[in-house]
């Protein structure tokens, strides 16, 4: 037998004798062959070695044939699975059938029959699992390639952040606008570029885009998002970063779609940021990462409540009083509050008689590839 055609078998049964048997014969045919005595010490093979087929006893105490092929299928749909009998039954049958097993085989068994089809069946899962690979590649390739046309046509948008009382634009918010079919929304953008880790240069891109867009604006400040991973990536800290010479223009909010946790010296990358001019911004506390936990390790000059909390605020009294509660101690940490996601005249109502000074959201103003007056 050929290199190519050596298989990684793993035998399950609890017949010690029948399985000697069972590894001679599948060694006698050139296949490499680790056994197990149940299914609960199957199930521990499988978590540590990749195998090409189980061959499994049905009867087994405690852990049995279709337990473990449960198992299997939890960790590999096409893994090829052999269940073998002493007691053939139509239950257990349509059972072994549904659970996706590839035979039902009554002992005693045939030899050579036996390593027909293990040799057989190895052969299928291999092509199967060759296709596979091949197509993930072929749909990664493909996806660079929209992803590098979205990275080409993309444009930024901004949207105001507003001081109602004083009717004074605070600051603009920069969001990416993608336009690339079937990357046509900043989540979907963005969730390509993490499958392609491509993150910092989608990063590297928006912000060149916001910097070219602030040589010629008369803007003041404006909100630049940051990826996590963005923290990761020298270009950021560089004083010759497009963006680095407008550093005290901007702010940099930090998006929650990674753990901050996972970064290593997060305080020390804000504090090199800062060194530049930058000021850094919280972005949707109160949602998914979203904890009290970011603030404590960035030390933000702005934080911005989460829409989820803003949404219906002025009939929620338990909103209400969150809220209150995070004006009053952020206006004891020096923190500026935004409230994101402001869609009604009640809602900014009820969250200016809460404290909040500083709106954001389609009552104003949606965003625009211009520098639009708000909605007063």
């Amino acid at each position: 037998m050929s290199v190519i055609g050596r298989a990684k078998v793993l035998v399950v049964e609890d017949d010690a004798a029948f399985s000697r048997t069972l590894v001679r014969a599948l060694v006698g045919a050139g296949h490499t062959v680790e056994s197990a005595s149940d299914g609960a010490q199957a199930i521990a093979r499988l978590d540590e070695t990749a195998f090409d087929l189980v061959l499994s006893d049905l009867a087994m105490p405690l852990v049995g044939g279709l337990d473990l092929l449960r198992a299997v299928r939890a960790r590999d749909t096409e893994l090829p699975v052999i269940l073998m009998t002493g007691a053939p039954a139509i239950e257990s049958a349509t059972q072994a059938v549904e659970l996706g097993a590839l035979r039902y085989l009554t002992k005693p068994l045939e030899v050579s029959a036996l390593r027909k089809l293990v040799g057989t069946a190895v052969a299928e899962y291999r092509e199967s699992r060759a296709l596979r690979k091949r197509n993930h590649k072929e749909d990664l390739s493909a996806l660079s390639e929209s992803f590098d046309r979205a990275l080409a046509t993309l444009y930024m948008a901004y949207q105001p952040i507003v001081r109602p009382a004083a009717r004074q634009v605070y600051a603009y918010e920069a969001l990416v606008r993608p336009t690339e079919r079937g990357l046509d929304n900043p989540g979907r953008l963005f969730a390509a570029a993490e499958r392609l880790m491509r993150t910092q240069e989608l990063g590297r891109v928006i912000r060149d885009r916001v910097a070219s867009q602030l040589a010629a604006s008369p803007c003041e400040l404006v909100f630049v998002n940051l990826h996590p991973l963005d923290l990761l990536d020298d270009a950021l800290y560089s004083p010759d970063a497009p963006l680095s010479r407008f550093a005290r223009r901007v702010v940099l909010e930090i998006t929650e779609r990674a753990a901050l946790e996972d970064l290593g010296d997060v305080p020390g990358c804000v504090a090199a940021l800062r060194r530049l001019g930058y000021r850094i911004a919280v972005d949707d506390l109160g949602s998914g990462y979203s904890s009290l936990s970011s603030v404590a390790q960035l030390e933000p000059e702005v934080v911005k409540l989460d829409l989820s909390l803003v949404r219906g605020i002025d009939g929620c009294p338990i909103k209400q009083r969150l809220i209150q509660a995070m004006v009053e101690m952020f206006a004891r940490l020096g923190n500026a509050v935004v409230a994101e996601g402001v869609e009604t005249a009640d809602e900014a109502r009820t969250l200016r008689e809460l404290g909040c000074e500083l709106f954001q959201g389609f009552l104003f103003a949606r965003p625009h590839a211009e520098l639009k007056t708000p909605n007063w």
